[in-house]
């Protein structure tokens, strides 16, 4: 920090030591009360890690020496990065250069208040920066001999343990969840689910029941916020509801679909695949792996673009390497991304539904020719959209309907032994 000014150095180090108290206090304030007449458990159990897959790029890792930063930063609310590299005196073309490296992961444009960044200097500048999200997921951007950076995507996966909630519904369901011990986002997550099989005005009675099996993720003893529905049963007095994940879809007890399904190509025909998913794809000239995280369909400018699915779109924007690009959450499992546009027909926060027209294919951004790339991203990660597990299907394939039922029985088993549990208190 020595080589910034000395006010920059002051306001650095204030920020610092008011966010150092910060998350003092916010430590002493994480846990959560389980109200009289709700139970939760958690179950000793060792699960497999539910999330996909990902590629060799991102490895759990320990930091090494060189990502220990000697200037660190946390994202305030208002900050974009352009902001920040000036108060650190980087040069606007360094940021380019991390931009367009950042290119086939766009973690940089989700910046927002939390996230922290890491710089380390030498004599030519910026050597490596480092952005961190949350307590598992981190990128690392080195400079290479010709000035350009590489990076390197780390996720620590932790550990999933699932919880069993049981409780009764006083009020709404979220609320009601909230109250037994859910988080928020996953009573939310719930009534997404049901919402095409429950009228949630009509069918719900005070006094129903309901239980919730869900693995949270923890790293070394802290929750990362990341957590994953399993299973919920609703017994009501007018209406009766399962949901269970089973091939990273979900299906209610007798295995059939509640998800409405994707698309798997998202426009109105096929077109020739210009270039396929490749997570290890290295660039022809740097010889720097440049992973592909997408599709490319080779398609020319204007050709009608198609959601891929029902969701709300959470990004419009123009991006100096990626172009004109869109993406849209379907729900908190699944993302999907449309780069390189020349025109889009929806905005930010709009509700969209599957095969809905939504943009012009084009040729923006840094672009060899006019095409398509489309990303699809399931737990925050990308998959190849041609081969992943979507739901494309309504029910369960004849030959994995003994798996599935095992799996049901399994967690109305341990339901059933944490209600059990309860009443004996």
């Amino acid at each position: 920090m020595s080589h910034l000014p000395t006010p920059h150095r002051i306001v650095l180090g204030s920020v610092f030591i008011i966010l150092l108290v910060s998350v003092m206090l916010s430590e002493n304030s994480s846990a959560v009360p389980v109200p009289p007449g709700q139970f939760r458990s958690t179950l000793p159990l060792e699960l497999d890690d539910p999330v996909v897959t990902v590629d060799e790029q991102a490895e759990t890792h320990e930091p090494s020496s060189d990502e220990n930063p000697s200037i660190s930063y946390v994202v305030q609310k208002g900050d974009m990065l352009s902001t920040i590299f000036d108060l650190l005196h980087i040069s606007q073309s360094t940021l380019y250069k991390l931009m367009e490296a950042d290119v086939n992961l766009l973690a940089l444009d989700t910046i927002q208040p939390g996230h922290q960044l890491g710089f380390n200097f030498d004599e030519n500048g910026l050597k490596q920066f480092i952005f961190r999200s949350g307590l598992t997921y981190k990128v690392v951007f080195d400079r290479g001999e010709k000035g350009d950076f590489e990076f390197k995507e780390y996720i620590e996966k932790g550990g999933y343990r699932r919880e069993i909630i049981s409780g009764t519904v006083e009020g709404d369901l979220p609320r009601s969840m909230k109250r037994a011990g859910a988080r928020i986002a996953e009573a939310y997550q719930v009534t997404h689910l049901l919402k095409e099989r429950m009228n949630f005005r009509s069918h719900l009675r005070a006094g129903d029941k309901f239980q919730l099996a869900v693995s949270r993720q923890y790293v070394n003893g802290e929750y990362t916020g990341s957590s994953i529905i399993e299973g919920f049963v609703y017994d009501g007095a007018i209406r009766k509801q399962s949901a269970f994940l089973f091939d990273d879809n979900y299906f209610d007890a007798e295995g059939e679909s509640l998800e409405k399904a994707f698309q798997r190509i998202p426009l109105a025909k096929r077109y020739r695949i210009s270039s396929s998913f490749n997570p290890k794809r290295r660039h022809p000239i740097t010889k720097m792996i440049r992973p592909h995280n997408g599709t490319d369909f080779a398609v020319g400018i204007g050709t009608p673009v198609l959601a891929a699915g029902d969701g709300v779109v959470s990004r419009v924007i123009k991006h100096r390497y990626a172009g004109l690009y869109i993406e849209i959450q379907h729900n908190r499992k699944y993302k999907t991304r449309y780069l390189h546009l020349s025109k889009a027909y929806v905005r930010k926060g709009q509700k969209v539904s599957r095969g809905q027209k939504i943009a012009a294919s084009g040729n923006s951004g840094r672009s060899t020719g006019a095409h398509l790339h489309y990303e699809l991203h399931v737990n925050g990660r990308p998959v190849n959209a041609m081969t992943a597990p979507i739901p494309v299907v309504q029910t369960i394939p004849r030959n994995k309907r003994g798996a599935f039922k095992q799996q049901v029985a399994l967690i109305k088993s341990q339901m059933a032994e944490q209600l059990a549990q309860a009443e004996k208190q």
